[in-house]
């Protein structure tokens, strides 16, 4: 049986960077909870921080067959159309399922089906900083629009539902620590949970 590994945190808290480290050192597959965004008809007036943006009834549905020891078809979604593609991705059952994703632990049907959960935790600033990089020089968006969609729902989302999910994690970790120190205190924690 699959041991369920959530990772939440804000945006930018550095979550996808954990994430993809640990996976280097688990036999694991990993799940990132984005691809389970539904359809969005006009992107730019969409909420994609709060739990109703997702799909989370397919992914407690995914997580429970790969659980059960079975094979799961997992969505695709385009961000470029801001849709889910037709086809889907054959994901097989490995010792650990990673969950990776802001609201994670904040949407209660995911939440209990983790067996390890972590919260990355790091400043306000910092994630703004961070999301403010990777939103300009990886998706070609501009500044304001950045600014904008975080002051009217990234951040108000992240008071009102990922903040308070860190009190159901096992695990907090500094964000803004080494990826070396972090990883280490993620597989310790694992060890220490008798899931390995």
């Amino acid at each position: 049986m699959s041991t369920i590994i959530l990772i939440a945190g804000g945006s930018g808290s550095g979550k996808t960077t954990i994430t993809k480290n640990l996976a280097k050192r688990l036999d694991c597959a990993v799940i990132h909870h984005d691809r389970y965004y539904k359809n969005v008809p006009v992107p730019h007036k969409h909420n994609y921080d709060e739990p109703a943006a997702l799909d989370n009834q397919r992914l407690q549905q995914d997580l429970r067959l790969l659980k059960a020891n079975k094979d799961a078809y997992l969505p695709i979604y385009d961000f470029s159309t801001h849709t889910r593609k037709p086809e889907q991705e054959l994901v097989r059952p490995r010792k650990f399922i990673i969950v990776e994703g802001i609201l994670t632990l904040a949407v209660p049907e995911i939440n209990r089906l983790g067996d390890i959960k972590i919260y990355v935790e790091a400043p306000a600033d910092i994630r703004l900083i961070r999301r403010l990089k990777r939103d300009t020089v990886e998706r070609g968006r501009d500044i304001e629009s950045v600014l904008k969609q975080y002051q009217e729902t990234v951040r108000p989302m992240h008071e009102k539902y990922i903040r308070p999910s860190k009190s159901s994690s096992s695990l907090i970790v500094n964000g803004c620590g080494t990826i070396k120190n972090i990883v280490e205190q993620v597989e310790e924690h694992i060890k220490n949970q008798k899931y390995r």
